[in-house]
C-alpha cells in the first residue's frame, strides 16, 4: 500500500471499496451471527484489523464522533489516520460517540457508559466495533431474534466470556440499546440489539 502523508493509505478505491463493505455490513446486520467478509483493500495503522480499518472508511464521517480504547489511543496514529481518511472527530468521552473502536476486548467500559439512545431517537446510540481473536473458533454461541430462522449458531473466541451477558441490557432498553459488529481480520459479524444469546441470561 502506498503511504499517504506519512499515514498507511486508505481504500484502494473509494467508491466500490465502500459500496462492497457496506453491504457486508448490512448483510451482517440482516443475518445476525452470520460471517461475511471484507473484501476490500485497504490499508490500516497498528492495531487496527482491516476490516475494522475498511468499516470505519465506509461509516465514518466528519459528523461521527468515535471513541478508541486505551490500545488504539496510546499513539496518535489511529486517530490521525481517521481524521485523515475520514474527517471523524475522535473525543475521550464514550457516550458521546456514535462508534467505539474496541481492539482488547478485555478492556471494554461498562455499556452504560456508551451511549444507549433514547425512546424518540434510538439511533442516537453508540455501535461497538470489537476485534476479537477469531469468528471461526471457539465457544459456540446460539443466537435467537429477528433476521434469524430458529436460532444460529456462532463459534467464536472473545476475551471477554461474558460479552453476551453484558448485552442482555438491551432486551429491558429495547429500542434503545447498543449494536454490536465483531472482526476478526477480514471476517466480520453483527450482534444487532434485537439479538440474543440463549443461555447468556437473555
Amino acid at each position: 500500500m502506498t503511504v499517504i502523508a506519512g499515514l498507511p493509505a486508505g481504500l484502494a478505491d473509494s467508491v466500490l471499496s465502500a459500496q462492497s463493505t457496506f453491504r457486508s455490513v448490512m448483510d451482517a446486520m440482516a443475518c445476525p451471527g452470520s460471517v461475511q467478509h471484507v473484501t476490500a483493500p485497504v490499508g490500516a495503522p497498528a492495531h487496527l484489523m482491516r476490516g475494522t480499518a475498511a468499516i470505519a472508511l465506509t461509516l465514518f464521517d466528519h459528523d461521527t464522533p468515535i471513541w478508541l480504547d486505551p490500545r488504539l489511543s496510546e499513539t496518535t496514529d489511529v486517530a490521525k489516520w481517521l481524521k485523515f481518511h475520514s474527517g471523524a472527530p475522535v473525543i475521550a468521552d464514550p457516550l458521546m460517540c456514535s462508534f467505539a473502536l474496541v481492539s482488547d476486548v478485555a478492556t471494554l467500559p461498562s455499556l452504560d457508559r456508551f451511549a444507549l439512545g433514547s425512546n424518540e431517537y434510538p439511533d442516537r446510540s453508540t455501535t461497538l466495533i470489537l476485534q476479537v481473536d477469531s469468528l471461526v473458533q471457539g465457544i459456540e454461541y446460539e443466537l435467537r431474534g429477528p433476521g434469524i430462522d430458529g436460532s444460529a449458531t456462532l463459534c467464536a473466541t472473545i476475551r471477554i466470556k461474558e460479552l453476551f451477558e453484558r448485552l442482555t441490557i438491551n432486551a429491558a432498553l429495547f429500542p434503545r440499546g447498543i449494536d454490536v459488529v465483531l472482526v476478526a481480520d477480514d471476517m466480520i459479524v453483527a450482534i444487532p440489539r434485537t439479538t440474543r444469546c440463549v443461555g447468556c441470561g437473555g
